[in-house]
């Protein structure tokens, strides 16, 4: 099984890269784990809408170019399906028992996902109304991806 994360931008704080780096670890056991950095585009504080949509689709052109056809594709977003941790589960789960051997989830930028990646995507993904910087948003990622896995092999795990 293959787990690949895109993601718009690079990890700055160490912190943020050692959480990610022990969770990549852990997750060896179960699934090979790529993380994929595409170059985000600087944002100018104000914005306007015509901006907005340049940058997105220049991230979203790069995003794509990390995509293969055999990957389902997976995309966090605020207005994604919520589910709970045994929900994330049975999905992957359902997912490998179907053939699916490569699982790439995409993280946006601080604009969030042009919508010809959106219109890709197999699954939308919400982990919550709120948002999360993108950095962080990795750690969480990988976290539940890990939880999934011990749940489907029915190895404790901490709630």
């Amino acid at each position: 099984m293959k787990i690949k994360i895109i993601c718009v931008g690079k990890i700055k704080e160490n912190f943020y890269r050692d959480a990610i780096s022990e969770y990549v670890k852990r997750l060896s056991r179960y699934a090979t784990v790529e993380i994929c950095e595409v170059t985000d585009e600087k944002t100018p504080d104000k914005i306007s809408d015509t901006e907005k949509s340049l940058i997105l689709s220049k991230e979203g052109e790069r995003i794509k170019s990390k995509i293969k056809d055999s990957d389902y594709l997976i995309t966090l977003e605020i207005e994604g399906d919520k589910v709970t941790s045994e929900g994330l589960a049975r999905k992957m789960d359902s997912l490998f028992t179907l053939g699916v051997s490569s699982l790439a989830f995409v993280i946006g930028g601080s604009l969030g996902i042009d919508d010809s990646v959106k219109k890709m995507s197999s699954f939308s993904l919400s982990f919550s109304d709120m948002t999360f910087p993108h950095q962080l948003m990795r750690v969480i990622l990988l976290e539940q991806i890990y939880r999934a896995f011990k749940i489907n092999a029915r190895e404790p795990y901490h709630k």
